[in-house]
């Protein structure tokens, strides 16, 4: 297959895998990955996923990228908390829950970080469009919150909330304490209903 054709048919493709390309063309070589990659058309990612070396990057490139390299996983903790405004400053590395262990990977385009949750908790993200159709798995505030809390016990007292630097103005704006105490009712931990709610009386309070 000619580069050429092979860019028409991925066009579309934010990031593809030699399955993908095999889904289309199953005689395909993964030779001719190398070859592209050594003239500067594909870059590599991780192990088995690829992007075109011109392709736009940006934060949600970023995001959809993050679901598909290592699935099942949605946008979570402290990226999504930026994503919301919540927080301040700039977030190192795309932060994600994912049901398989725990990894990290520093790629080219920066690094993706996966943090597990059991199974069960693995809810509370939304199905976030972008352009033409493209999309990418993200946590809403209340589920972020949580998953946040969850993975850090540390959190449990006035100076850690104050810690995380929170906007009170978007928190009140932005989060739902029906969203946020409905989830946190399916951790079924006594400990982070008592953190959480010390957390929402801190916000709303202070």
């Amino acid at each position: 297959m000619q580069f050429l054709r092979f860019k028409e048919l991925f066009k579309d493709f934010t990031v593809f895998s030699l399955n993908d390309i095999r889904s289309v063309e199953p005689g395909f070589h993964r030779r001719r990955l190398n070859e592209w990659q050594e003239k500067g058309y594909l870059s590599k990612i991780i192990k088995g996923y690829y992007r075109f070396s011109d392709g736009i990057l940006n934060e949600n490139v970023l995001f959809e990228i993050a679901n598909r390299i290592y699935p099942p996983s949605y946008v979570s903790f402290e990226m999504a908390l930026s994503f919301y405004g919540l927080i301040p400053e700039a977030v190192y590395g795309t932060t994600s829950a994912t049901t398989r262990r725990t990894r990290s990977f520093a790629t080219p385009i920066g690094e993706f970080i996966y943090r597990t949750l059991t199974p069960r908790l693995f809810f509370g993200y939304r199905i976030v469009e972008y352009q033409n159709g493209k999309h990418f798995n993200m946590a809403s505030p209340e589920k972020a919150i949580l998953d946040y809390f969850y993975l850090t016990p540390s959190l449990k007292d006035p100076e850690g909330f104050e810690s995380l630097r929170i906007n009170r103005e978007v928190f009140k704006d932005r989060l739902s304490k029906a969203a946020l105490f409905g989830y946190l009712e399916r951790f079924g931990q006594q400990a982070l209903t008592r953190r959480i709610t010390a957390f929402w009386g801190f916000m709303n309070n202070a």
